[in-house]
């Protein structure tokens, strides 16, 4: 008599897959040790485990044929793959298809690899906990116009009630075993709510638009969105620069620029002000559109490329703005141009690119910005004399943000430090080191700065003292940068969500599940209370926050 392949499956769990800290050390996704882990991994590749996992699978599902069997890389691949040549030596000839955790930026740049058929999709992993991984596959489906009938794992940590998101989208789970079947070989239970509460998804989208031919291949900071009392504005890799309807989403104008240089376009960020919307181009040229019509009031085109976002000095009437240029020993600079006419007022070079955003504090009457030598430079508003210059040993390519009340700047190098610098002085008050490089522009907020990394990692650390408050761990790399929306610190990251976290404790309290990485901060428009979120595929979602949730 064959035995029974739940019992042998039960058996290698208990053996084999289970892993306790007191032989293996065990780090959860903060660093932090864990007694306790199970590791599929250890049987997952085997041919015989895999078809009785089959066995299993065929008799939950033998009454459900035809189905469709889907899974997130690289984990669920082996799980699935196994499954469908199980089935098909019992006769039951399946489609299967994984989705990757971010599109691919080279060849067909797909997200889902294999078709998706027109049968009910089963989806299927080694384990369910938070459920978070799922719901990520789940929105990449709903995308494509596909509906998942069930999930299905070998193993779940939670009560069946906690997964709420699944239920209220008509999701049905299916596990072998639950944490609970082992309390007494290995003295596991199941996770309880307080251990792990669902986070709430309360956003809701109210319009959706997305422009055409995004670039896949740049997963960087591109044209992030800004607002006026009745407008969006935002730059795209088709080389159109949009104004939407702020209210519902459609266009009001576009505006052309030029030839692009590696397929960029536009990823400098708009400033609106006044009756302008300023932007540079990858065509070298920096524009100055009227907000109302788009159309060209004037351009400044001594650069090759533009990269930078401006910022403004009403006091000098001036808008300032990062260049790049393809010379050997001029290959940056900053310049300085009134903004009614575009007349240059003054500029520096560098040797290297400036891709960086410059930042300016009307205080103390500087601008500094960051280059591709690694310096950062502070210079004089008005005429642009280099007052001070601070060497990291990174590139520096975000923005920088000012404490006027504490007199620091700070900001981001590719050497992993977040500094902060004296304003006037240049000179180091502290520094602070995270995991990977900062390709994000810091927030300053009731005397705390926050600041992501590539690291996967949003870090709250104290204004005066650089000391860590907390840090909030995230599945993917970092490239947005933090905002503060009703109270409330805002972020993206790669894994396509959006982090809604609590200022004073980094507690998630609210998340938004994209389908395309996020590279840039949102923006939020306080009189309608809608929050605008861009992601790297050139999309805008429009955004509601349900309270109720």
């Amino acid at each position: 008599m064959k035995d029974d392949p739940k019992i042998l499956l039960q058996k290698l769990i208990e053996q084999e897959v289970f892993v306790v800290s007191d032989k293996e050390t065990i780090l959860t996704s903060v660093g932090t040790e864990s007694g306790w882990l199970f590791d599929f991994r250890r049987i997952l590749l085997r041919a015989d485990v895999l078809d009785g996992i089959g066995d299993i699978f065929l008799t939950y599902f033998k009454n459900k044929l035809p189905l469709q069997v889907g899974c997130l890389e690289v984990a669920g691949i082996p799980l699935a793959t196994g499954i469908t040549f199980s089935l098909y030596k019992r006769g039951e000839n399946i489609n299967s298809f994984f989705i990757r955790k971010s599109r691919k930026k080279q060849g067909l740049l797909k997200m889902v690899e294999g078709s998706v058929g027109e049968e009910k999709i089963v989806l299927v992993d080694d384990i369910i906990n938070s459920g978070n991984s799922f719901m990520r596959q789940i929105e990449v489906l709903e995308s494509m116009g596909k509906k998942v009938d069930t999930v299905f794992v070998i193993l779940r940590f939670r009560d069946e009630s906690y997964y709420e998101h699944l239920h209220s989208k008509g999701i049905k789970i299916v596990s072998v075993f639950c944490l609970d079947d082992f309390s007494e070989s290995l003295k596991v239970k199941n996770l309880l709510p307080k251990e792990h509460k669902q986070t709430p998804m309360p956003y809701e989208i109210d319009w959706y638009f997305k422009s055409e031919n995004p670039n896949f291949f740049y997963v960087v900071p591109k044209s992030a969105p800004a607002i006026d009392d009745k407008r969006l504005y935002f730059g795209s890799d088709s080389g159109n620069f949009w104004a939407l309807n702020k209210n519902d989403g459609s266009v009001v104008w576009k505006y052309k620029v030029g030839f692009h240089a590696l397929g960029k376009y536009i990823f400098s960020s708009p400033l609106v002000f006044k009756d302008k919307v300023y932007f540079g181009a990858y065509d070298g040229n920096f524009y100055a559109l009227n907000s109302e019509t788009g159309k060209k009031e004037w351009v400044f085109m001594e650069a090759d490329w533009i990269g930078s976002s401006p910022c403004v000095s009403k006091k000098h009437n001036h808008i300032y703005i990062g260049l790049e240029f393809g010379l050997f020993n001029k290959q940056g600079g900053v310049a300085a141009l009134d903004l009614d006419t575009g007349k240059k007022i003054w500029d520096i070079t560098t040797e290297k690119h400036i891709h960086a955003s410059p930042g300016y504090s009307d205080k103390y009457d500087i601008v500094v910005c960051g280059s591709n030598n690694n310096s950062v430079y502070g210079l004089g508003a008005k005429k642009g004399d280099v007052i001070w210059e601070f060497k990291t040993e990174g590139e520096v390519k975000e923005s920088v943000v000012f404490s006027d009340k504490e007199g620091l700047v700070l900001f981001g190098s590719h050497d992993s430090y977040l500094y902060a610098l004296d304003i006037t002085t240049g000179k180091l008050r502290y520094r602070f080191k995270t995991g990977e490089a900062i390709y994000s522009t810091p927030l300053v907020y009731d005397g705390k700065v926050y600041v992501a990394s590539l690291d996967k990692k949003v870090y709250c650390i104290n204004l005066k003292s650089g000391l860590l408050e907390w840090e909030f761990a995230t599945s993917a790399r970092i490239f947005a940068s933090p905002e503060v929306v009703e109270g409330k610190i805002i972020i993206g990251s790669n894994d396509a969500r959006m982090y809604e976290l609590d200022p004073l404790t980094g507690e998630n309290t609210a998340v938004f599940q994209a389908v395309e990485r996020i590279t840039n901060k949102v923006v939020y428009d306080d009189k309608s209370k809608r929050l605008f979120l861009p992601t790297f595929a050139n999309e805008i979602f429009c955004l509601k926050k349900n309270e109720d949730v």
